[in-house]
């Protein structure tokens, strides 16, 4: 059975990196005890190589969210106005001629429920596109700025809605940082490199921090400034070794409360664009017993996708933790579909 499994995951993984698509990659899938281990990497990568997070670093930032929610250091139905000044939240949030900016609250951020636009993806000048041509750094009040010259999705907490922005966890960056007195990257380090060994983990502060490159296409980009400025959205370097050591300490409560973070359940469907994708309180939720599977799954994956092709989920259904990262800037689909059919596919 072990065996046949490995052979059907390396299939997988190895129809996934001859994609010409991919020029690098690597997987990790581990059970929760670790008598199931499987690794492979591809063009020169291994589970030891350096890769950048992206957008799992979400799950750091929600880690510490919960953290602090269990010291009593902060509180999700606490409004933005406690840590934010009129400056910054004037005008951030105007939907239909209304001002919702001072009702938010962080359990809006923290469930991607505030209706706020993502300067990554949207507007003609977005981030994204900008990061492909250029290296650049943005600051959290520039961030602000160009979030308050695009509307609003919807109103806070519209019932049923969730609208994925880097911002509600940028934003959910500086509020770690003000909750705690300390920076972010301390923050991180503080509460979850030191409790769980993280050695090779860290979120670059600095110009002689390493930073890996990144494929957009067929071209190899280099992107330190923007990646230094994605900080709690997706600045994080790791490995797909520690990342690993990561999601079990995640889900098995090392973290933070377990009981706490099972009452956080709730979760809401994404805009059309994220596909499938449901986000509940700081993390990824993916149904296989859908549409989008013919019906021919079972339960989901939990966890965090980033747009450069990396990935970090847990199928509860098998007990299989899988990671890695298949650098691909090109197309923010790949690491998804890859980790849907390893859940769907392996016995």
């Amino acid at each position: 059975m072990t065996t046949d499994r490995m052979r059907t995951i390396e299939k997988i993984f190895n129809k996934a990196t001859h994609s010409k698509q991919i020029h690098e990659g690597v997987l990790f899938v581990e059970n929760t005890d670790g008598d199931f281990s499987y690794s492979k990497g591809y063009g020169g990568k291994n589970i030891d190589s350096p890769m950048l997070m992206a957008s799992i670093t979400k799950l750091f930032t929600t880690t510490c969210i919960l953290a602090l929610l269990e010291m009593g250091k902060l509180s999700l139905e606490d409004r933005l106005s406690k840590y934010f000044d009129n400056a910054v939240l004037s005008g951030i949030h105007v939907y239909e001629g209304k001002e919702y900016s001072f009702d938010l609250t962080l359990s809006d951020l923290l469930f991607q429920i505030s209706g706020l636009p993502d300067v990554f993806e949207e507007g003609k000048d977005n981030a994204k596109n900008r990061a492909i041509e250029e290296d650049y750094y943005t600051t959290f009040s520039e961030q602000v700025a160009l979030v308050k010259k695009l509307k609003p999705h919807y109103a806070p907490r519209t019932k049923r809605k969730a609208y994925y922005a880097d911002i509600n966890f940028d934003m959910l960056g500086e509020i770690i940082e003000q909750a705690t007195n300390t920076t972010l990257a301390e923050a991180y380090k503080k509460y979850i490199f030191e409790p769980i060994a993280l050695k090779s983990t860290y979120l670059p502060e600095n110009e002689k921090d390493f930073i890996p490159n990144i494929y957009y296409k067929d071209k190899s980009i280099y992107r330190p400034k923007v990646i230094r400025s994605s900080r709690a959205s997706g600045g994080c370097i790791t490995t797909a070794r520690e990342l690993m050591i990561f999601m079990k300490a995640f889900f098995e409560g090392k973290l933070f409360d377990k009981a706490l973070f099972e009452k956080l359940r709730a979760s809401n469907k994404l805009q059309s664009s994220m596909g499938p994708i449901y986000y509940g309180s700081g993390y990824m939720r993916i149904p296989l017993d859908g549409l989008i599977t013919l019906f021919m799954g079972k339960g989901e994956l939990m966890g965090h996708s980033g747009s450069t092709g990396s990935f970090a989920f847990y199928y509860p259904t098998k007990d299989l933790f899988m990671v890695g990262d298949l650098n691909q800037m090109g197309n923010a689909a790949l690491p998804i579909r890859l980790s849907m059919k390893l859940a769907m596919m392996t016995k």
